[in-house]
């Protein structure tokens, strides 16, 4: 018999970080038991930290893309995880969904200064997701 695999989809306004390492992190734990992707609703640029920092875990990331959630129109997903607050605003309802799940976070503000770590680096700044 073969079995089904739920489709999971990361969703956040620019698929650059944030969902892109929520993808492969599920992908690389348990892609044999889900379908994986991840968008945004205003694709940007994969974030060379979000890459680097999943290397440091021993996952690869290198090679995804940013996607437009329009690519997904169409499709079922059994779950839907919205990683970013303003995603909710930008595409509110993903037709076909079986369960959407926020786990938005508006995360610490920006200092003002650069970035010294990567953890830095991947916190969102107000008005940046």
């Amino acid at each position: 018999m073969t079995m089904i695999k739920p489709k999971v989809l990361f969703l956040c306004t620019a698929n650059s970080c944030r969902s892109q390492m929520a993808e492969g992190f599920l992908r690389h734990h348990a892609g044999d038991r889900f379908e994986v992707y991840s968008a945004g609703a205003k694709p940007g640029k994969l974030n060379p930290s979000a890459v680097e920092v999943m290397k440091e875990l021993g996952i690869d990331i290198s090679g995804h893309r940013s996607k437009d959630v329009a690519e997904f129109l169409g499709q079922s997903f059994h779950y839907v995880v919205r990683v970013c607050d303003k995603v909710r605003d930008l595409c509110p309802v993903l037709p076909g969904s079986a369960v959407v799940l926020g786990l938005e976070s508006g995360g610490p503000g920006g200092s003002g200064r650069p970035a010294s770590s990567a953890d830095e680096r991947l916190s969102p700044r107000p008005g940046q997701n």
